[in-house]
């Protein structure tokens, strides 16, 4: 299983970087359907290659040095609510396990959530040049954004790159590059809340660490593999490849759904 871990990171960050989807929104939804383990280890599983893999596009980043101007004032603001929004994602997730008794309810939530995610952004995709976006530089709802966009990604153990990208676009008309760097920076603060909230209360079923490695380390080399594969398709077929991949989601979380309830 440690293998298949391995491969299930390795090539769905792969994809998502393709795609330009993001690896963690199609990692929980497969580890879901497998379901070797509780809901609250996939979710930490997941959280935690996120983490890794964001870590590792902030430092490409840096290191190209895109030339992408960064409006600190928004983004300042962004990444205080989402390291806030984690933190509260994480301790929702926790009240609601304790008081339901059954993670597989909680995997119905999350399948549905994660479902609805995707239906949303596939309509933000196919309408996306006849929306009219705002211009908000109101500090308070900049945090409330990224508190938003921070419970969403803590509460369901994904990044939610392509989730962030249309709401950062929408709302605060953001270029697809200046998103893109926001959206890291949002993942990246409310993943370590939510670790820092985990490893202190530490209330995930016990695993074998090497898990935790194999899938950060498939997790790294797939996004990185995949980024250098999406630099040499053109935008029709980037698009095409996300919407492909959209799909094949929804099937994946119906099935997911499906299987929480009948089991």
């Amino acid at each position: 299983m440690k293998i298949i871990h391995f491969f299930v990171a390795l090539v769905s960050s792969l994809v998502g970087a393709i795609s330009g989807i993001g690896g963690g929104v199609i990692i929980k939804p497969i580890l879901d359907s497998i379901g070797v383990m509780s809901v609250s280890t996939i979710s930490f599983l997941s959280g935690c290659t996120v983490l890794a893999m964001t870590i590792t596009s902030l430092i490409r980043n840096k290191k190209n040095e895109s030339g992408i101007n960064i409006n600190y004032s928004v983004t300042i603001y962004l990444a205080l609510g989402s390291a806030l929004g984690g933190a509260i994602g994480k301790a929702l997730f926790d009240i609601i396990r304790d008081n339901i008794f059954s993670e597989n309810i909680i995997g119905v939530i999350q399948s549905i959530i994660l479902l609805i995610i995707n239906v949303v952004i596939i309509f933000y995709m196919k309408n996306k040049s006849s929306i009219r976006t705002l211009k908000i530089n109101n500090r308070d709802i900049c945090i409330l954004i990224g508190l938003s966009l921070g419970i969403i990604s803590s509460f369901l153990g994904i990044g939610g790159g392509p989730l962030n990208i249309a709401v950062l676009y929408y709302f605060l008309s953001m270029s697809a590059k200046e998103s893109t760097i926001n959206s890291l920076f949002i993942i990246f603060f409310s993943q370590v809340t939510s670790l820092v909230t985990t490893l202190l209360t530490w209330d995930i079923t016990k695993f074998d660490f090497i898990f935790l490695i194999l899938m950060c380390i498939g997790g790294v080399i797939g996004a990185m593999a995949g980024s250098n594969i999406a630099k040499k398709m053109d935008d029709c077929k980037t698009e095409k490849f996300f919407m492909i991949v959209l799909f094949m989601l929804n099937f994946i979380n119906i099935f997911n759904i499906i299987k929480y309830i009948l089991y």
